[in-house]
């Protein structure tokens, strides 16, 4: 995120030090003491020391081409709509999508199990027998793209650096990391205090490893054009800031023959391209000068994909299965400020959305109505609460909502008028139950100081008008001074960051097997004063965060998905967030020039490592 003017908070690891001391059983069947090639939360390995290749990478597919397209997710503090600055892994700045792709990291996930890691720069890793250290034996072959080699050294600097400088989301996992030492040049050792999350070293061993010679050298911050040193398959290539960035594969890339890498990475060049608004954005696939897109506008998807490259089979248009991961989009309710932090009001504003007459009048049908913040996954809440959910629930009598022991808080069910008569006057009788009325000849309610309820929603799309007014409009029904505001870009990112708004949406895909880490960052109270975290609403409860450390505890899948729910019914109560909506593929449009494997992977869905360039399709419709 971006570098601004701000109050200070606290600091993630002041705040994180209340965490409670977590029993460790990490991998409870996984022996220490043994060189491992990989490592997963639960279970066995899918893949075998030695394995040639993911099942789901394709050796044999031809090398070259370009794929161009505007990426449909981001990492850290990138942003698809502009870039100015080239460092991707710090809080300040807007970096374009797909720097990563440039570093390589000490272990890499595999797409087809949920929680596996194998070893990428780490030909094996060690754990100590107390669990709390990891010793990385590093691959020899390993260089920096100016052939320069990577050592322990650099990925010590790399864990040191990014625990105090680090983008939020990947500094809060370091909190309880005591140490990051080279032992010698090849030997790397991660030392954790014992309070660490079971599942940390999951997260962490995914980070991008730096050179410490060229950050000795520059600064970190977000304030470089200068790509930085990185040990990855592909390299920065031309740019223009804020327009295109071009990532060129690297010819002699060390690790190109590795199992984790074999049959991944075919472009010689990925492109990516910015435009400041989705209908641009479209107009430029219509043309050729996009070539792969991922439609989230629904009125698009249902009547805009009838121009002629389509109907002559130049551009096909389907559906992908979405990945087995539970899928977080919502509005945040701010309750940095005062007067939102009664649960009534924030009920009361979200008794206002119709999602019925939205889904019907503005998005065809395409989607439907989340109610939980980890839809599309078995940890969504249902039902009365199980016996191992109510065993973490009870403790807590009290001190979280009394609706919480019965059915999970749904998101109301409108009559699809638009203005359903009955919410709107529970939404007042609300309001008024929370000190909110309106005074004599008054449009909009106001507190016993005679301030007014406003709600602004910040948005950086024109897109969201559309679907944002009729949301309003029923806010100013029950007395609620609302309004949209739209921003650039570069502001949208510096207010989110800030907390400075009133309601923002966010939209995210969680791991298959969320840890600790994972969760901390949207709903722990260590992230809630954190600039550029994604708790967004400030969540700041401690029986949250006690639930948030039985995730943190869990010693099989039955045990975390029980954690799991029972942290999503007092999530749903509390109404910090408003639950959007969510489809079950992913649409996608592309010219006909690729050639992809089928079935997709589970877990992830890179189509630009994935999918390679079929020169012969290409040939066919004057592509080449």
């Amino acid at each position: 995120m971006r570098a601004f003017s701000r109050r200070r908070f606290l600091q993630a690891a002041g705040a994180a030090a209340a965490l409670p001391m977590l029993p460790s059983n990490l991998f409870a069947s996984t022996p220490t003491g043994v060189a491992l090639h990989g490592l997963s939360a639960f279970g066995d390995l899918k893949y075998p020391p030695g394995f040639s290749h993911f099942d789901y990478a394709k050796p044999d597919a031809p090398q070259g081409g370009t794929f161009n397209f505007s990426p449909p997710n981001w990492l850290w503090n990138q942003n698809p709509d502009t870039f100015n600055t080239l460092n991707c892994l710090v809080p300040n700045g807007d970096a374009p999508p797909r720097m990563e792709l440039c570093f390589d990291s000490l272990m890499t996930r595999a797409l087809d199990e949920p929680d596996a890691v194998y070893g990428l720069l780490a030909e094996s890793v060690t754990i100590s027998p107390d669990r709390n250290s990891f010793e990385f034996v590093l691959r020899p072959e390993a260089k920096f793209h100016d052939g320069s080699p990577l050592t322990a050294e650099d990925v010590a600097y790399t864990y040191t650096l990014f625990k105090q400088k680090a983008h939020p989301n990947l500094r809060l996992p370091l909190g309880r990391m005591t140490e990051a030492a080279a032992a010698d040049a090849r030997t790397f050792r991660l030392t954790f205090s014992g309070e660490q999350s079971d599942r940390t070293i999951l997260s962490v061993v995914g980070y991008p490893v730096v050179s410490k010679a060229f950050f000795e050298a520059n600064p970190f911050d977000g304030s470089q054009l200068n790509p930085p040193l990185g040990a990855g398959a592909y390299k920065v290539g031309t740019f223009r800031p804020g327009q295109f960035i071009e990532y060129d594969r690297v010819a002699d890339y060390w690790g190109k023959d590795l199992g984790v890498n074999r049959g991944l990475g075919h472009f010689d060049r990925i492109r990516v391209e910015f435009y400041r608004d989705r209908q641009a954005a479209f107009e430029a696939f219509k043309k050729g000068n996009v070539l792969y897109r991922q439609e989230f506008t629904s009125r698009t998807w249902a009547t805009g994909y009838d121009f002629p490259a389509i109907t002559e089979g130049k551009v096909l248009k389907r559906e992908f299965p979405r990945e087995l991961q539970p899928s977080l989009q919502a509005w945040a309710i701010n309750q940095r400020r005062e007067r939102f932090k009664d649960v009534r009001v924030r009920e009361a504003i979200g008794l206002c959305f119709d999602f019925e007459w939205t889904k019907r009048n503005l998005f065809y049908d395409a989607y439907e109505r989340s109610h939980s913040l980890f839809e599309n996954s078995e940890f969504v809440a249902q039902g009365m609460p199980s016996e191992q959910e109510m065993a973490l629930l009870d403790p807590l009598r009290g001190q979280i909502p009394e609706e919480v022991y019965g059915e999970p808080a749904m998101q109301p069910i409108s009559d699809g008028s638009g203005r359903d008569r009955k919410l709107l006057r529970r939404g007042i009788e609300l309001l008024a139950q929370a000190g909110w009325k309106k005074p004599q000849g008054s449009t909009f309610v106001a507190n016993d100081k005679g301030e007014r309820l406003a709600v602004e929603i910040l948005i950086n799309d024109e897109v969201f008008i559309r679907i944002d007014s009729p949301f309003v409009e029923n806010m100013k029904a029950i007395g609620i001074d609302a309004s949209i505001r739209l921003v650039d870009a570069a502001q949208y990112t510096v207010r989110q960051s800030d907390f400075d708004f009133d309601m923002i949406s966010l939209a995210a895909t969680l791991s298959a097997t969320p840890t600790f880490d994972d969760l901390e960052q949207f709903f722990h109270s260590s992230s809630a004063a954190v600039s550029g975290s994604r708790n967004l609403p400030g969540t700041a409860d401690p029986a949250v965060d006690t639930l948030l450390g039985a995730v943190a505890r869990a010693a099989d899948r039955d045990s975390l998905v029980a954690a799991i729910r029972a942290l999503d019914r007092v999530l749903r109560a509390r109404r910090d967030w408003i639950p959007n909506w969510h489809a079950a593929n992913h649409r996608a449009a592309y010219w006909n020039i690729y050639g992809f494997s089928e079935p997709k992977p589970d877990y992830g869905f890179p189509v630009e490592t994935l999918w390679w360039f079929d020169a012969d399709k290409a040939r066919a419709i004057g592509k080449l």
